[in-house]
C-alpha cells in the first residue's frame, strides 16, 4: 500500500539527484558548470517525478479499477442467488396455486355432485339430491326388469327415506303396482291410498284410484270397485283415469 504523498516522494528525488552528482564534482566545477549542472539535474528531476508520479497514479487507477471490478463481480454474484431464489419461490408459488386451483375444482367438482339438482316430474319442477336419485332410479330399473317383490321392497325404503321427495308420490304409486304385479292386492289398496290421501295433488293420484278400483275388482268386492270409480269421476274428472272410470262402470253395471 502506498503511504508517501507525491510532493515527499518529488523532494526525496531531488535532495537525492542534487546531491550525489555534486558530491562527486564539487571540486572540478567553476560558477557556471555549477548552474548548469543543476538546472540539468533539476530537469532530471522532474522528468522523473513526473514518471514516477505517472506510475504511481496508473498503479493507483489499476488498483481502484480491480477493486471496483471486485465489487462489481460481488454484486453481480449476489444478484445471481436472489435471482435464483425468487426463481425457486416463483416455482413454489406457482406449483402451490395450481395445487390449490386443483383442490378447489376437486372440492367444486364434489360439492356439485352433492348439491340438489332440478328435474321435472310429471311437469313439475323439484330439486332432488343425487342420492334421492340414484335410490328412485334403482328401484325403478327393478320394478322395469320384473323384480316386482325386490322393487316393492326398493320403493317402500325409497317413501319413507325421503317422504318430502319429488319423487315420493311416483314411488308410493309404483310401490302399489308391484303389490298388484305380486297379486297382493290388500297391500296394493293399502299402498295407493297413500298416495289419494298424502299427494292428492299428484298426477298419479287419478291412477291410483283406478288401480284401487282394481285392486277391489280382483278381490270381487264389486261394491267398492264401483265406489272407487265414482270417486276417481268425482275428483279427476278432465284425467284420462276418470274416462277409463267411466267406460269400466258402464261395464260392472
Amino acid at each position: 500500500m502506498i503511504t508517501l504523498s507525491k510532493s515527499r516522494i518529488a523532494a526525496a528525488c531531488v535532495a537525492l539527484a542534487a546531491w550525489m552528482p555534486l558530491q562527486g564534482h564539487a571540486g572540478l566545477l567553476d560558477d557556471d558548470e555549477a548552474r548548469k549542472a543543476i538546472l540539468d539535474l533539476r530537469a532530471k528531476v522532474e522528468n522523473l517525478t513526473r514518471e514516477l508520479n505517472a506510475r504511481i497514479d496508473t498503479k493507483a487507477d489499476r488498483s481502484s479499477a480491480l477493486d471496483m471490478v471486485n465489487q462489481q463481480e460481488q454484486a453481480l454474484s449476489e444478484i445471481a442467488k436472489l435471482r435464483g431464489q425468487v426463481e425457486v419461490l416463483s416455482n413454489e408459488l406457482s406449483n402451490a396455486q395450481k395445487r390449490q386451483k386443483d383442490l378447489y375444482g376437486d372440492l367444486d367438482e364434489r360439492l356439485r355432485k352433492l348439491e340438489p339438482r332440478q328435474v321435472t316430474i310429471d311437469g313439475r319442477e323439484a330439486a332432488v339430491d343425487p342420492n334421492e336419485q340414484r335410490s328412485y332410479d334403482a328401484a325403478m330399473v327393478l320394478f322395469k326388469g320384473g323384480d316386482y317383490k325386490t322393487a316393492a321392497t326398493a320403493l317402500g325404503e325409497f317413501v319413507r327415506r325421503y317422504p318430502a321427495s319429488g319423487y315420493a308420490a311416483n314411488a308410493q304409486y309404483w310401490l302399489g303396482n308391484a303389490y298388484y304385479a305380486l297379486r297382493d292386492y290388500k297391500s296394493a289398496i293399502s299402498a295407493q291410498e297413500v298416495v289419494v290421501s298424502q299427494y292428492r295433488d299428484s298426477a298419479k293420484a287419478p291412477d291410483a284410484i283406478l288401480n284401487i278400483a282394481s285392486s277391489y275388482t280382483e278381490l270381487k268386492d264389486i261394491k267398492n270397485a264401483k265406489k272407487a270409480l265414482k270417486e276417481l269421476v268425482l275428483k279427476y274428472p278432465d284425467s284420462s283415469a276418470a274416462q277409463a272410470a267411466k267406460d269400466r262402470l258402464a261395464v260392472l253395471k
